[in-house]
């Protein structure tokens, strides 16, 4: 009875055993760093897509968004109207602008049929004068703040993002959308310094976009005129060398250069 104890306790001890070795054995291989480097390369030349060009459309005049015409993601044409403003007030000044201009000019007629009589001096006439040239400057400032009520698509493209909504008060300088082109990507990233002997524009390079899991070639489009001087890099930019439908701005991956000795 004793031996078969023993025997039981021994087969216990050593079950015990080899899982706990093959335990310590699965954590560091899970830990081990050279294992991690084989999925993630330190020293990869990241790249990152970006729209040319792109920008952030801002109200130019406070006031209330009367309409917005837009949606995310929508299609957009160059010169397409996106955002409407209350534009009355606006155009009320522009309208007793006209009635001074208007008033102004009747006043040099007469100024100027009466100077001919020799019943009124040069001043008056000069007077009457800068007073039509002043209310024409004001027409012409009433009509630029009239055209601050609609914002429109400085070029062709796809709208990134929507800040606001219709009927909000927004001040001067807010930012209303993102508004990105539907053109030819521009891709940006950061190389070692030391590559600058072989680097030339048009120098040929290969992306890997990890979003769609695909290769793309391109070439050296721009190169910066300044290196970075801490971590020993300089920008540049590129350019597919074919259209691809399905990149999107913001999408980013892995370029590959050809190694020259």
């Amino acid at each position: 009875m004793r031996n078969a104890s023993s025997r039981l306790s021994f087969g216990l001890a050593s079950l015990v055993a080899v899982s706990a070795t093959l335990f310590s054995t699965m954590t560091f291989g899970a830990n081990d760093p050279a294992s991690a480097s084989r999925t993630v390369d330190p020293g990869a030349i990241r790249v990152l897509l970006s729209a040319d060009p792109e920008t952030t459309m801002a109200a130019t005049m406070n006031g209330t968004i009367q309409s917005l015409g837009v949606t995310l993601g929508q299609t957009i044409s160059k010169g397409r109207p996106l955002v409407q403003m209350d534009c009355a007030e606006p155009r009320a000044r522009l309208g007793m602008a006209d009635a001074e201009l208007a008033g102004a000019r009747e006043t040099l007629t007469a100024k100027s049929a009466l100077r001919k009589l020799d019943a009124v001096g040069d001043m008056e006439l000069n007077l009457a004068k800068s007073a039509a040239d002043r209310a024409a400057a004001a027409v012409s400032l009433a009509r630029t703040q009239v055209g601050y009520c609609t914002v429109a698509a400085p070029f062709s493209g796809r709208v990134a993002r929507v800040y606001v909504r219709a009927h909000e008060s927004v001040n001067a300088g807010a930012p209303l959308l993102d508004l990105v082109s539907d053109g030819p990507l521009k891709l940006r990233l950061n190389v070692p310094s030391r590559m600058l002997r072989d680097l030339r524009i048009g120098s040929p390079f290969n992306i890997n976009v990890t979003e769609t899991g695909k290769s793309y070639t391109a070439k050296v489009s721009a190169i910066n005129a300044r290196v970075d001087a801490v971590a020993q890099s300089i920008e540049i930019e590129g350019r597919l060398t074919a259209p691809a439908a399905e990149l999107l701005p913001g999408m980013s991956g892995v370029a590959q250069f050809q190694q020259t000795r």
